[in-house]
């Protein structure tokens, strides 16, 4: 792919018109139905909140106007779109879903069309799953549509032994933590992530106390063929796993003290790593237990645990410790949304247009750094190699200057993204500060609980396998 010639130079807003051509193609939304004279057409409106998302103006007001005039200027032969910033969102709230339900698996469908070095790890589609929590306004729309919904149970602030008390004394937050705690309602952002491609995939948002495992279940009916989940000690539980393994995927996911192992069961081939994962009111229900492959990797201070569904013939205990250890990169993808693409705290102060806000920037961020990994692919480079700061401040020069040609090769946009490359300095010391005042202190996860299967269970799991083998015989 490529939208600027080798020897032309074209003008700024011709480069953008190319880049919107890639992503919002006109046969992408003919479907949509407006009626004539209409001032909003669907694939004007999704160019001007594309851009809208790119913009590094200060308000969401400014980025509007900006994205409209480039949007005027680019679809010239077009209508103009409306001028005011209430109507573009009163129309994004109506065509909203319908425009990411056509542009989402166009962008999918690039990722394994232009990076297919990177579509799959030790043969599978490999996604990360993980949350994090994005500042909003503080607003009675956003504080009621963000606030925690689960009921906390009041924490106790004493114990009693041998008929004395004993006060629990909880570690004092500063009046600043306190109150900026209070005054923000947070949006909770669950990632799909594409380990190979270092790009999302789906995303759910909801309150700041949702379920990262419910909403990574969600999005599972979403993934291709042959994916392989990958997550840390939360998202464990055999409802979530049999999710997983009946949407006809794979995973594999690390656990700790929270989790409950059988061995020794005699429901499969026992092999020295065969685990089980069977829970009572599972057994109790009739429903076989889980299989799995437990994975210990020495590699630190302390053991790691990693569970698949997955035999070592379909992937080796080396290939599923590279793949866990890739998982870290979502929270640099976090950490670059949040923070270099600045998206910390959204601006918008009402309830939808927040959601708006973060799936355009979600959008905005992943066509980017698409496009800036192909052309270092093109350039004969490493894609994992691209600086994503470099890359959107080359993307906003050349929205800012869309009336621009710029006077060399070098200044275009297809240059400065095959130069986006990250430092490739050699680090001599820790990169974290021993002193840092709000720096978290990790506590071990420790190892899955394991017991051997008991004499019912055991007696359980022999009937279960005979009927399995039975309705085989008879299939």
């Amino acid at each position: 792919m490529s939208y600027q010639g080798e020897e032309d130079i074209l003008i700024n807003h011709r480069v953008i018109k190319q880049v919107v051509d890639q992503f919002i193609a006109p046969a992408l939304l003919a479907g949509f139905k407006t009626r004539s004279g209409a001032k909003w057409k669907p694939r004007l409106l999704a160019a001007v909140a594309l851009l809208w998302a790119v913009s590094s103006a200060q308000n969401l007001t400014d980025r509007f106007e900006k994205a409209r005039k480039v949007v005027v200027k680019i679809f010239r032969w077009h209508p103009e779109p409306g001028a005011s910033y209430q109507g573009f969102m009163k129309m994004l709230a109506k065509w909203h879903d319908g425009l990411m339900e056509a542009i989402v698996p166009h962008v999918r469908g690039k990722m394994k069309t232009l990076l297919p070095q990177q579509w799959t790890i030790a043969g599978y589609v490999v996604f990360a799953g993980d949350g994090s929590r994005v500042e909003l306004a503080r607003t009675e729309s956003l504080e009621k549509a963000y606030s925690p919904q689960r009921k906390k149970n009041r924490k106790k602030t004493g114990k009693r032994r041998k008929g004395r008390a004993r006060v629990k004394v909880a570690k004092k937050q500063s009046d600043e933590a306190v109150a900026k705690k209070a005054n923000s309602p947070q949006m909770w952002l669950t990632l799909l992530w594409h380990v190979g491609t270092g790009l999302p995939w789906a995303w759910r948002t909801g309150p700041s106390d949702s379920s990262e495992r419910g909403h990574v279940e969600e999005m599972v009916q979403e993934l291709p063929e042959n994916s392989l989940i990958t997550a840390d000690a939360g998202f464990v539980g055999f409802g979530f796993w049999t999710a997983i393994l009946n949407a006809g995927h794979h995973f594999v996911i690390r656990v700790g003290a929270n989790v409950r192992l059988i061995r020794k069961l005699g429901y499969a081939r026992q092999y020295q790593h065969t685990v089980y994962l069977w829970p009572d009111q599972v057994a109790k229900k009739n429903q076989p237990p889980l299989v799995l492959r437990l994975i210990v990797i020495e590699d630190g201070k302390h053991p790691m645990y990693l569970i698949t569904d997955l035999s070592k013939s379909q992937l080796s205990d080396r290939q599923a410790a590279t793949i866990y250890g890739a998982r870290w990169g979502i929270e640099l993808f976090f950490r670059t949304f949040k923070q270099t693409f600045g998206r910390r705290k959204l601006r918008s102060r009402s309830e939808k247009n927040a959601k708006f806000e973060l799936d355009w920037s979600l959008l905005a961020l992943w066509c980017m750094c698409l496009l800036g990994q192909h052309e270092l692919t093109a350039a004969g480079r490493d894609p994992t190699i691209l600086s994503p700061a470099a890359t959107i401040e080359a993307f906003q020069d050349t929205l800012t200057h869309y009336r621009v040609r710029p006077e060399s090769i070098g200044e275009t946009l297809r240059a400065r993204l095959r130069n986006a490359c990250l430092d490739d300095y050699q680090r001599t010391g820790a990169k974290t500060s021993r002193s840092y005042p709000r720096k978290k202190k990790r506590e071990h996860i420790g190892a899955p609980q394991i017991t051997n299967a008991t004499k019912q269970q055991i007696a359980t799991a022999t009937k279960l396998k005979s009927q399995r083998h039975e309705f085989r015989l008879t299939a």
